[in-house]
This record gives C-alpha cells, sequence and structure tokens, in this order.
C-alpha cells in the first residue's frame, strides 16, 4: 500500500473520500447484481421446475457468497485497514497467508456439510421429486467447488483493506461480462457448448471465482498489490486467526438471520394465495437491487473506520460511520420514496396480472419510506466490521429479524389479516436495525471494542 493512500485514508476530508471510494464498489456491486437476474431469465427458459429448483438452492448459495464475501470477507478488509493504519506491513502479510487458511477451512467445512446433509437440508425446504433432484445436481457442484468463492471474496477483502477499490470492482465487471453469457451457453448450449441445464449456472460461477483466485494470487505474488506473500510469515499463528476470525465469526451470525427472515416471510406470505407469493417475490427481487449501493459505500466506511481506528484516530473513524450512514439513508431512502410512490412503472416490467401487481405495489407502498433507515442500519454494519466492534449490529440485526418474522407470524395467523400488516412488520423491522446500529455508534461501542 503506498503511503499517498494511506495519508488519504487518515487525513483527507470525509465525505468526498468515502464517495470516491464507494463509487467503483457500488458499479461493480450493481454489474454483479444483474448476473442472478440473467441467469433467473436463462434457467427459465428450461421450465417451471429448473425454476422451483433453482428457488430451492439459493439461499445457501447465498448464504456462502454472503459470509465470504460480507461477514468473514469484511472483516478481513477490516483487520488489514485496522492493520496498515497502525503501520505494520510484516503483521498485514501474516494476515495475507491467515486469509487463505481460513478459505480453505471454510470451503472444506461447507463441503463436509454438503456432503453429510445437503439432501435432508434441500428437503426440509420444501424441495421433492424432480425438484429435488436437479438441485442436487446444481449443490453437488457448487459446494465441492465453493472453496474458489471463499478464497476470491476474501482475498478481495484484503485488496480493499489497503484502501484500493477500483482493481476489486474491475475485477466484479470483468467476471460479470464473462459469466452472464457463459451461463447462457452453458445451461441453454451454444453451438458446440451442450447444455447442461441448472448445472451450467453452478460451473459458470465457479469458473469466473476461478479466474480471481488466479489473477489474485499473481499480483500479491509478483508485489503488484503491496501485501506480498512473503515466506517468513508462512506459519499459522493463533494470534492472526482470532484477528479476523474474531469479528468474522460475529459477523456471520447476521446472513443467517437475513436468509431465514427471507424464507419465513415468503412462507407466511404464500398463505394468502399464489399472487401475493408472486408479488412479493418481485417486490423483494426489485429491493434486492438497491443493496449494492449500500454495499459499495459500507466497504469504503470499513476500509476507512478500520485505518482510523488502527492509527488510534476515534474520533475521525466515528465521523465516518455518521457521514457515510447518513449518505447512505439518503440514497436508500430516496429510492424507497421513489418506489413508493410510482410502484407500478417498476413492477409491470416484471408481471401483468393485476392481482400481483396489486400485492407487489402495496409492499412498496408500506416498506419504501423505511428503506432509508435500513441503509444507514446496513452502513454502520460494514463499518463497524472496520472498527472490530460488530458485536451490537449483529444484535440489532436479530431484533430486526425477531420484530419481522414474529410480527408477520402472529398477524399472518389473524382472521381478517392481509399482505400489507406483514409489510408493516418489515418497515418497522428496518427501523429498529438502524436505532440499534446507531446507538451503537453513539454510545461509544467502536472504543470499547478496541479499548
Amino acid at each position: 500500500m503506498t503511503n499517498d493512500r494511506q495519508q488519504l485514508l487518515l487525513t483527507a476530508p470525509i465525505l468526498p473520500t468515502l464517495l470516491g471510494l464507494a463509487t467503483p464498489q457500488a458499479l461493480g456491486f450493481l454489474v454483479q447484481s444483474s448476473v442472478s437476474i440473467a441467469e433467473i431469465y436463462f434457467i427459465g427458459q428450461l421450465g417451471t421446475t429448473s425454476l422451483a429448483a433453482m428457488a430451492l438452492v439459493f439461499p445457501l448459495m447465498m448464504l456462502v457468497q454472503m459470509i465470504s464475501g460480507g461477514a468473514i470477507g469484511g472483516s478481513v478488509t477490516g483487520a488489514i485497514a485496522r492493520t496498515l493504519g497502525s503501520g505494520n506491513m510484516a503483521r498485514a502479510e501474516a494476515l495475507l497467508w491467515h486469509v487463505i487458511y481460513i478459505a480453505f477451512l471454510l470451503g472444506f467445512v461447507v463441503t463436509l456439510i454438503y456432503l453429510a446433509a445437503g439432501e435432508a437440508i434441500l428437503g426440509l425446504l420444501g424441495g421433492k421429486d424432480e425438484v429435488l433432484e436437479q438441485a442436487l445436481i446444481y449443490i453437488a457442484i457448487f459446494f465441492p467447488g465453493s472453496i474458489l468463492i471463499w478464497l476470491s471474496n476474501m482475498m478481495l477483502g484484503v485488496v480493499r483493506g489497503t484502501g484500493n477499490m477500483k482493481l476489486p470492482a474491475m475485477m466484479m465487471i470483468v467476471t460479470a461480462s464473462i459469466q452472464v453469457p457463459l451461463s447462457g451457453a452453458l445451461i441453454l448450449g451454444f453451438g458446440p457448448i451442450p447444455a447442461i441445464g441448472l448445472a451450467g449456472a453452478a460451473v459458470s460461477i465457479l469458473t469466473v471465482n476461478l479466474i480471481n483466485v488466479g489473477v489474485l494470487t499473481y499480483l500479491h505474488a509478483t508485489g503488484y498489490l503491496k501485501i506480498r506473500f512473503n515466506p517468513a510469515h508462512l506459519a499459522p499463528r493463533v494470534e492472526f486467526f482470532t484477528g479476523i476470525l474474531s469479528t468474522g465469526a460475529v459477523a456471520a451470525i447476521a446472513p443467517f438471520f437475513t436468509v431465514f427472515m427471507i424464507l419465513f416471510v415468503t412462507a407466511l406470505v404464500g398463505r394468502f394465495g399464489t399472487e401475493a407469493l408472486a408479488g412479493y417475490g418481485i417486490a423483494s427481487r426489485i429491493e434486492f437491487l438497491i443493496t449494492p449501493m449500500v454495499f459499495g459505500l459500507g466497504v469504503a466506511m470499513n476500509t476507512m473506520a478500520g485505518s482510523c481506528i488502527g492509527a488510534g484516530d476515534y474520533d475521525r473513524a466515528e465521523r465516518v460511520g455518521w457521514a457515510g450512514s447518513l449518505c447512505a439513508g439518503a440514497v436508500t431512502g430516496s429510492v424507497g420514496l421513489i418506489l413508493a410512490f410510482f410502484p407500478e412503472f417498476w413492477i409491470q416490467i416484471f408481471s401483468e396480472d393485476p392481482a400481483t401487481l396489486a400485492v407487489a405495489s402495496r409492499y412498496f407502498e408500506v416498506t419504501g419510506p423505511f428503506f432509508g433507515f435500513f441503509g444507514i442500519g446496513l452502513s454502520l454494519f460494514f463499518a463497524s466490521q472496520g472498527a472490530g466492534a460488530v458485536g451490537w449490529p449483529v444484535v440489532a440485526t436479530a431484533v430486526r429479524f425477531s420484530i419481522s418474522v414474529g410480527g408477520s407470524w402472529y398477524f399472518a395467523s389473524q382472521a381478517g389479516a392481509k399482505p400489507e400488516h406483514l409489510f408493516v412488520c418489515i418497515g418497522v423491522g428496518m427501523l429498529c436495525y438502524c436505532l440499534g446500529t446507531t446507538a451503537a455508534l453513539y454510545l461509544g461501542s467502536w472504543r470499547r471494542g478496541n479499548a
């Protein structure tokens, strides 16, 4: 890492620096989001059974992505940023080796879980008959190869921790441009490439992650990325594992709450009929597209806050948290209000069924005004990873889960309940998530976590 970049993180005006770091990341995450939409289109050409199988494995796939890229990967970013902020390059080189060790370990654990309980888990999620058969084909490829996803996401976390946001963004954009046509060719067949159906989606995601790992390994080995593979720090040491996992293990709880919330709310909305389920499905996918905006800014906050904490400048780190979270709230809040006031403009792209459109529109009318609170909460979750203090943000995530799922379950069981009653619970959950994360920052959790 250059001295100029470190100096920028520690002394430059906060908001312009944050926005400069966040813009390429937001663009990269937004392009990556388009991959899942393209894959759904390709799989849709195979029929309803394949779509149902993909819906079955999607939460499991997202769990791996969210933990490797968000929870553990974000903690890697924070650990690297704090280390470089303190000026300790030797420790940063040791952390790089331990990132590799942890990625292999977690990839191995995930594979063992698949071998021991993969079919049982899919069965609990409702998979059966041909849908289950296709889903099993997908995870038989995805999970044994998931080591590539762990390596790719965690090594990208190292790069972001140095303050280099352009390279990861460029790699996300390039791999997305490869993955979309590759998925289409493998799923549907193209020229000499035979169609292999749903398995093609698994092969394509592992292929692009293999490319990422190869490129990043080369750049670290040649010294281009400043933090290099130094054999002097090759030996495993407990302190370096704990430097990453002390934050990452706690942060990894949050994705479980998020995935289970989606599963439970989807099941509860399904009680109101097929149209309600379809409408909620469309709305949740549109809502998912605003998340990359927060990811981009949150990763930048992670790096800046971590660097400031490492340098002992707690005041600046907290100012980074407040400035970045308010910016995230303004962006996501604006998007939420647009969706709340003009929902039909976006929803009719996906469906023309009046009942489905009505439910999706009602979702945004109810939850849209709360999107800004969600943006503040999520951005502070990422910033807290940089500060090495994610305990209270995880508690806030649990509170959001309890309100969204518990409240939805209560209203769904009442006579005369309507889908919008559930949507109110989801919105209130977002508000409480925001209150929990901001209260933690205001009460000094970042200072206490590094005392």
